[in-house]
């Protein structure tokens, strides 16, 4: 809502002018994005790594390199990709639920969110560091580097989170001077940045005859069936009934009125999905790395128990996306507050009383 607000405002003052400028200040966004996929963190074998990562292929690290834009297959400068920044971010949210000091942040408005966010930051730091030294021992357990001493250390690990930070950076710029959410949109282009290979794969298999033609069409239907519904569900909404009464302003008399509040269906969108990549993602990469590790080895067993398509990853992503549905619907809806908005706009919907009562309707609708 707030990036809306602030290109309608853009537009409205520049014109398409502005629209142009944040687009391609976007488009310039992901081209640095794409390009620091491509630069290879120093002091390591480019064969050695290409190998290690074709013996891993699939599993924790597949999910992994994918939230990545495939930085992580070639090992390069934002390897570690935006996931230490969403971990971060869903830590601070659910702590800012139970802790006094957070809730009060969050009353104090733009002020308070600053602050909020400088903690984000602050644990996307040590989240990154951590994924950075654990990610580090693995490439020297698996003989990828070409001088594994204390200067590879450093500078692979500073390299790693300086990544991350650079990639939280320019999300941050992304959503301030350009259109719609920058992390979002990071992620979003990472994905997409597989698919004309992915495609190039299909159609190599139709050719060579593992596929047939047949098999492809229904591919394609199935895919745009399920975009369909996605778009669908994305864009419902269940419209409740609000009655305004009769009032009065100054000497103009205002008959009552009929509106409608619009509730989407589905408020925390492609949120809790992400989120709960992020949970699954974090513990399974590190068991991963620190599965090469000398009396470790059983780690493996816990990467491979959350890899996709595991029965153990399905039951925990199922969990985790219908938990975040929930929780993050509370964080951006609050029944109360537009219960308040409400009475003070002499506004309620039939049949049921404002105040309280009108909260508890919209939240029963919301959580049903």
């Amino acid at each position: 809502m707030r990036e809306a607000a602030k290109l309608g405002a853009g537009l409205q003052s520049g014109g398409l002018g502005e629209l142009k400028r944040r687009l391609l200040f976007v488009l310039l966004g992901i081209i640095v994005f794409r390009l620091g996929s491509y630069i290879p963190v120093p002091g390591l074998n480019p064969e050695s790594v290409a190998r290690l990562f074709q013996q891993n292929e699939g599993g924790v690290l597949g999910m992994f390199n994918m939230f990545s834009g495939g930085a992580l297959n070639r090992m390069t400068i934002f390897a570690l990709g935006i996931m230490p920044y969403i971990s971060a971010s869903i830590i601070v949210q659910m702590y800012g639920t139970v802790s006094p000091k957070l809730l009060q942040l969050k009353k104090e408005g733009e002020a308070g969110r600053r602050k909020m966010n400088q903690y984000t930051r602050y644990l996307t730091l040590a989240l990154s560091f951590i994924e950075a030294v654990f990610i580090t021992r693995w490439l020297v357990h698996s003989n990828t580097v070409i001088n594994a001493n204390a200067v590879f250390y450093v500078s692979a690990i500073v390299t790693l989170v300086t990544g991350t930070m650079f990639i939280m950076w320019l999300g941050e710029q992304m959503t301030e001077r350009g259109v719609g959410n920058g992390i979002s949109l990071i992620i979003f282009s990472g994905i997409v940045a597989r698919f004309p290979s992915a495609i190039a794969q299909v159609m190599n298999q139709v050719r060579q005859g593992q596929m047939q033609v047949i098999t492809l069409v229904l591919l394609f239907v199935v895919v745009a069936a399920v975009t369909l519904v996605v778009v669908y569900f994305e864009r419902a909404q269940r419209r409740i009934t609000i009655n305004y009464a009769k009032r009065q302003q100054g000497n103009r008399l205002y008959a009552a009125q009929t509106s409608h509040l619009p509730l989407k269906i589905n408020m925390a969108g492609v949120i809790p999905p992400i989120f709960a990549q992020s949970i699954i993602l974090f513990p399974g990469a590190i068991a991963k790395f620190l599965g090469a590790t000398k009396g470790f080895a059983w780690l493996n067993s816990v990467a491979l128990a959350l890899s996709s398509g595991q029965l153990a990853y399905m039951i925990v992503f199922a969990i985790t996306v219908i938990f975040f549905s929930f929780f993050y619907t509370a964080l951006v809806f609050n029944p109360k507050e537009t219960a308040e908005n409400l009475k003070q706009q002499g506004a309620f919907i039939p049949g049921i009383r404002p105040g309280e009562q009108t909260a508890i309707y919209i939240d029963g609708i919301m959580t049903r």
